[in-house]
């Protein structure tokens, strides 16, 4: 018996990019691209790239902040839809996806923020991503739009609630171009009712 299954859904890719390597660690800006290729580390020349990562302060419960842990935060993926509401709630046009360090932004899964963790979204060159975690906002997207309007920067993080997207990991590698199609697989076992 699978402990995956495959649903209805699959996503687009409207928008590929990369943090470049040996960006500030205070900045997240992403260049687009039209094509990305994975390996085991993440897309190639990206600075979150890297099998394992220093520990930050989402797990300081866990380990002393710096220690080398796996890295399950090399993609970070967002929904289109997301973007636009994000954009609406912030009253601009458009939510430009570098500002958040997206790699990849998907039209036509709804709800992207909240699949499952360990679901999978693979790729027509068999590049397969396991979904790590909701990515919950921050304040370093919020500055990037306050570079390019002043003002705003503030709005995002109430805007951005429950559309942040998701960070992945890849599990088996292979390249990816804007207008490819991702299929979505979400573990079947049941909701853990602690």
């Amino acid at each position: 018996m699978s402990t995956m299954k495959e649903v209805s859904y699959q996503g687009e890719v409207t928008w590929l990019g990369v943090v470049p390597a040996g960006i500030a660690d205070n900045r997240i800006h992403a260049e687009p691209r039209q094509s990305l290729d994975f390996d085991m580390g993440g897309a190639k020349g990206e600075h979150h790239h890297g099998e394992m990562r220093d520990s930050c302060v989402r797990v300081t419960m866990l380990y002393a902040k710096g220690t080398a842990i796996r890295n399950v935060r090399q993609v970070s993926i967002l929904g289109q839809e997301d973007l636009d509401v994000m954009a609406g709630r912030m009253g601009l046009d458009r939510f430009d996806p570098a500002w958040l360090g997206a790699s990849i932004v998907l039209r036509g899964i709804p709800d992207l923020s909240h699949v499952p963790p360990s679901s999978r979204l693979q790729g027509p060159s068999g590049l397969t991503l396991t979904v790590d975690m909701e990515n919950l906002p921050c304040v370093l997207p919020g500055r990037e739009v306050e570079r390019d309007h002043p003002g705003l920067g503030k709005a995002f993080k109430p805007a951005a609630d429950g559309r942040r997207g998701v960070t992945a990991w890849v599990e088996y590698p292979g390249p990816l171009t804007v207008g490819d199609r991702m299929r979505l697989f979400v573990p079947t076992q049941a909701p853990w009712a602690g």
